[in-house]
């Protein structure tokens, strides 16, 4: 399948059977892994017999998914993108995802793909809507979302068995509309 997506500094490809030790290592970092698991780490046998079948499930479903970034000048492996289908909704709605190697983090690259994402999502894949959600206390991905153009629609709180640092103050969820997205590129 190859290459999903270029931007100025990062390709975005399909994954393969072979990024199974990538994503071990990414989900292996306890700071990339903070917001998530409260650092804990994904099992190997969850990656290749759960995620990444899904992962690849997903590219016969339609023209959602995820994808495998990296530096266009080096090749390094940066993380994850992904414009997910959102469950119980049309294909019409997505929700934005990213995951990057704490090694990447600071350079701008999730505003950057986020907003080729949410370009291509708009232009070429017919969605109506983007979503994008994290932890209220996870500025550094909120600041990401905002900088890519979504805009704040609620906090929400969810029960969870084993809740992690952060959790009382509950979920955010940020949106971007096709039609403001156009208003704002038209300039």
């Amino acid at each position: 399948m190859g290459t999903f997506l270029t931007t100025d500094r990062l390709l975005l490809r399909y994954f393969t059977l072979e990024d199974a030790d990538r994503l071990v290592e990414l989900d292996g970092d306890p700071r990339v892994m903070r917001f998530l698991t409260n650092g804990k780490p994904t099992p190997r046998t969850r990656i290749e017999n759960d995620v990444l079948p899904r992962i690849l499930r997903q590219y016969g479903a339609g023209p959602l998914g995820q994808w495998a970034a990296h530096e266009r000048a080096t090749g390094d492996f940066t993380g994850w993108f992904a414009l997910a289908p959102i469950d119980g909704r049309g294909p019409d709605e997505a929700e934005l995802g990213y995951r990057l190697r704490a090694a990447h983090w600071g350079r701008g690259y999730a505003t950057e793909a986020s907003r080729a994402l949410i370009r291509k999502a708009f232009t070429d894949l017919g969605v109506q809507r983007i979503t994008a959600q994290t932890m209220a206390v996870n500025t550094a991905s909120r600041r990401v979302m905002e900088k890519a153009g979504l805009t704040h629609v609620r906090t929400f709180h969810q029960h969870w068995d084993d809740p992690i640092p952060g959790t009382e103050h509950g979920e955010v969820e940020y949106e971007i509309l096709r039609q403001d997205w156009l208003r704002i590129a038209r300039g």
